[in-house]
């Protein structure tokens, strides 16, 4: 039975049928690999050197509550670094999965093409959010890399925060193909941008500690996966281990699985219109 005649609910068929098409978005990313990286590191290092270097001279130190109870002074750049590489790896995957994506959808008419092959749509989709992932793993190393180089971090631990950077863009490619399925042009996107993306930085703990949030306002950050990001990757760039863990990592994966669920839905529906 074809994916267009399926049940847009039923599960996903999957195969390793997505690795071709990953493989043919590579090859042509690599033509456009130093322009890309360079768009996609510049904004997040002059955030960081802005306001790091900027606003943290005259901030100084921020103080975080410990697992103890206790609270601890960090210093303004550390803080604002820990943060804003969970926001690379969201705005990143973002991108890719909306702008990119949607042109290969629906502008130029890609996704057709390679289903005239002996590939499902479920498998391309699954492709396009693993590249998407990949692409916010490979800012993001960029970005880690720099931050070691200005001596802003040294932990160990980073080696951990690595593969974490790498779900939070798996779970960022999967929100953003929801609407990408949902998109009639690319001004949609800046409906997600502005009433989703903007506020998550702002109320995730990326620039300051989220305890200055009004309880009400507090309460709905929980729920925010930018915050269980933060949560998980600040501890280990101060070379500690995150508290409640599985719990952040269990909001991520939730997030992906069901994020990736219905982006492949709509998809299935958009097509067989």
């Amino acid at each position: 039975m074809s994916t267009l005649t399926l049940n847009p609910w039923s599960p996903p068929r999957l195969s390793w049928r997505w690795w071709p098409v990953f493989l043919r978005n590579l090859l042509v990313w690599r033509k456009l690999a130093l322009p890309s990286v360079v768009a996609n590191i510049a904004e997040p290092l002059i955030w960081l050197v802005a306001f790091g270097y900027g606003l943290g001279a005259l901030v100084g130190t921020v103080n975080m509550g410990t697992a103890g109870g206790g609270s601890v002074a960090v210093p303004y750049i550390l803080f604002l670094a820990s943060g804003s590489i969970c926001m690379s790896a969201m705005n990143a995957a973002t991108f890719e999965a909306l702008y990119s994506a949607f042109s290969r959808m629906h502008v130029q008419k890609t996704w057709d093409g390679i289903m005239n092959a002996p590939v499902r749509l479920d498998d391309v989709v699954l492709a396009e959010m693993l590249w998407a992932g990949f692409k916010a793993l490979f800012t993001v190393t960029v970005i880690l890399l720099v931050m070691l180089g200005l001596g802003i971090t040294h932990s160990p631990k980073l080696l951990v925060a690595w593969p974490v950077l790498g779900l939070v863009g798996i779970t960022f490619s999967c929100i953003a193909l929801v609407f990408n399925a949902l998109a009639k042009g690319y001004d949609f996107f800046s409906y997600y941008f502005t009433l989703v993306i903007t506020p998550m930085m702002f109320l995730s703990g990326v620039f300051f500690p989220r305890e200055q949030l009004p309880a009400p306002v507090l309460l709905f950050s929980d729920l925010l996966p930018l915050t269980h990001a933060v949560q998980l990757v600040r501890p280990l760039f101060l070379d500690q281990w995150p508290t409640d863990a599985a719990l952040h990592l269990a909001v991520l994966v939730v997030y992906a699985v069901g994020a990736f669920w219905l982006a492949l839905a709509l998809t299935r529906k958009r097509f067989a219109r």
